[in-house]
């Protein structure tokens, strides 16, 4: 594998494992693999469908993930510890500025780096240019990958399996073709994660993306790039798990809308995030989420800070 923009060998997702894959008896696998590119290019579709888990909020909406999100996939001897990095992009606030060092710092530490692209917009610009950085820059080997292939026509399809592999994540075959690549560019080195893990992150994480996943789902127009969330208060050892959580915007008008007429929004905002949870926890949870103005907090580096948005090193 090169570190060229593209794979040395064109890779068909469809096709089975090769032979020479390594048996389940030889050595322990574990790598680092990134899922990069622009905003809305089916990152966070293509790790849950990999996952064959909600793990990451999916969107139709651009910029709808904020930190990275990271799942494990460990089938049989080999361990791919996946990130979902936010859509690259030039920042036009703190925010977006924090998102975007996020990627980078993952995208320095990968082993492997897919750069997806939508199949209808092919071909892909080279990722340095998209992430703007100097070439050479990113050391691990970059291979794009088209995703959405099912909006394609299969000519198209077929041509561009030429380049790079085209995904459709709605196609069993074609991520598991996938994930069999993948699985062969790991490096030898002992797994990080126990096999039975699904995540990193702690259900802390995921009550707040799951809100916000509600928020895009329901909300309309620029409301839901406003609205971020917190948890005050977890009681994991009780049953039902008790979450008390706080959706936070900007404007006192805002919290208005999320909450809904007689509190509807907010109900079906809840109980939305509930039953993702309950899916990933595997038990069952009481929600209790409440609303609160907190003005500008997408510009304000202490409020980002204290959220866990990481600090760029040049902030600190």
């Amino acid at each position: 594998m090169s570190t060229a923009e593209e794979p040395t060998h064109p890779i068909d997702p469809d096709a089975p494992p090769t032979a020479d894959a390594e048996p389940e008896t030889g050595p322990t696998r574990c790598g680092h693999i990134v899922f990069a590119g622009a905003p809305n290019v089916g990152k966070s579709s293509l790790l849950n469908a990999l996952l064959d888990t909600h793990l990451s909020m999916v969107s139709p909406r651009a910029q709808a993930t904020r930190m990275p999100v990271t799942g494990l996939r460990t089938d049989g001897n080999t361990q791919m510890v996946l990130h979902d990095l936010p859509g690259l992009l030039e920042p036009a606030y703190e925010l977006q500025a924090r998102m975007r060092w996020a990627a980078l710092e993952r995208l320095a530490k990968a082993d492997l780096i897919l750069h997806l692209h939508p199949a209808a917009d092919a071909p892909a610009p080279l990722l340095t240019q998209l992430a703007k950085l100097e070439p050479g820059t990113l050391k691990a080997p970059v291979a794009v990958v088209y995703t959405k292939g099912d909006m394609i026509s299969a000519e198209r399809r077929s041509m561009l399996l030429d380049l790079a592999p085209v995904v459709a994540t709605s196609v069993p075959a074609s991520v598991e073709g996938l994930a069999a690549w993948m699985a062969q560019q790991m490096p030898e080195r002992p797994f990080e994660f126990d096999p039975d893990d699904v995540g990193t992150q702690p259900v802390r994480f995921f009550v707040t993306e799951y809100l916000r996943e509600a928020a895009f789902e329901l909300l309309q127009d620029e409301l839901p790039y406003s609205v971020t969330a917190g948890v005050e208060e977890f009681r994991e050892g009780s049953s039902p798990v008790y979450i008390r959580a706080v959706i936070y915007v900007e404007r006192e008008s805002q919290k208005r809308i999320v909450i809904g007429r007689q509190g509807a929004t907010i109900r079906e905002m809840g109980a939305h995030a509930r039953r993702r949870l309950e899916s990933l926890i595997g038990s069952k949870v009481y929600l209790d989420t409440w609303v609160k103005v907190l003005p500008r907090w997408r510009r304000d580096p202490s409020l980002l800070t204290a959220m866990g948005f990481p600090t760029p090193p040049e902030s600190r």
